[in-house]
Parts: structure tokens; sequence; C-alpha cells
């Protein structure tokens, strides 16, 4: 049986992904462990919710940036986890 696909986020969801997303230091991992989006949906989010000019300087911004991809980052650089964040 495959596993339920996750619902459909919230306003309060999208805010915070929105947040998320523009943070330098918060990887798209994290945002997929918090709400099972992965690169490709939070880009498609960030699309629909933004004006078009915030998403162009939001993806010139993102896009080659190694501190959004885990696998990238140095291991020195962390990210402070605010309290009102769901915890993975």
């Amino acid at each position: 049986m495959s596993p339920t696909p996750p619902l459909p986020p919230d306003a309060g969801d999208i805010s915070r992904i929105i947040e998320m997303a523009w943070e330098d230091r918060t990887p798209f991992e994290s945002i997929a462990v918090q709400f099972g989006l992965n690169e490709p949906a939070v880009i498609a989010l960030m699309r629909r919710q933004l004006k078009r000019s915030s998403f162009k300087m939001w993806r010139e911004r993102v896009t080659g940036r190694a501190t959004k991809h885990a696998a990238l980052r140095r291991p020195e650089v962390t990210r402070h986890r605010a309290s009102h964040t769901r915890q993975a």
C-alpha cells in the first residue's frame, strides 16, 4: 500500500514555507521534512503566491546558493530553529 500524500498546506503553513524559502540558511530539505514539499513543489508554491517580480528576485537569489541545499553546505553553517516551527 502506498503512503498517503501530504495534505495541501493551509494559509499559516504557506506563510511559513515562504518565510523559510526566503531564509538563506534554511535548506529545501528542511521544508521537505516539515511540510512534505520538495524543491520543485516549493518553487511552484512560490510562483503561485508571490508577485512576478518578487518570484523572479527570489529565484535569482536562491539559484546556485549552497546554503539552500543541505548536501552542498559547509558543516559549520547552522541555523537557529525557532520554537514555533515543527520539530521533525
